[in-house]
């Protein structure tokens, strides 16, 4: 598993060169201050990225933090404006490679 900064540094490295376009998956950990924020939402109407939530748990009026597994969508500069406002709120975000070889995470 990697953090935001080398795994940005990963999904930047895996980029088609033939598009501009791209997909990767991630696992979002929410901490229980940002469960009632539009995290996602943000990442759709400020970055312009298809996001689609592939699973969830988080954990409703428990004061404990949560997650997301996203798929995200959308061209390189998008997804890293997207991945460096996740970063700006500090939040942990882990993937792995997929062993595929695609642009694919998690």
């Amino acid at each position: 598993m990697t953090t935001l900064n080398h795994q940005q540094n990963i999904i930047l490295s895996n980029f088609s060169k033939h598009s501009n376009a791209t997909q990767i998956r991630l696992r979002l950990y929410i901490p229980a201050c940002y469960q009632h924020q539009p995290v996602i939402s943000q990442l759709i109407s400020k970055y312009n990225l298809v996001v689609n939530i592939t699973g969830a748990s988080l954990g409703k009026n428990t004061g404990y933090e949560g997650y997301f597994d996203i798929q995200i969508r959308g061209d390189i500069s998008q997804i890293s404006s997207g991945l460096s406002y996740l970063e700006s709120l500090n939040l942990k975000i882990v993937g792995k490679l997929n062993v595929d070889g695609d642009s694919w995470f998690c």
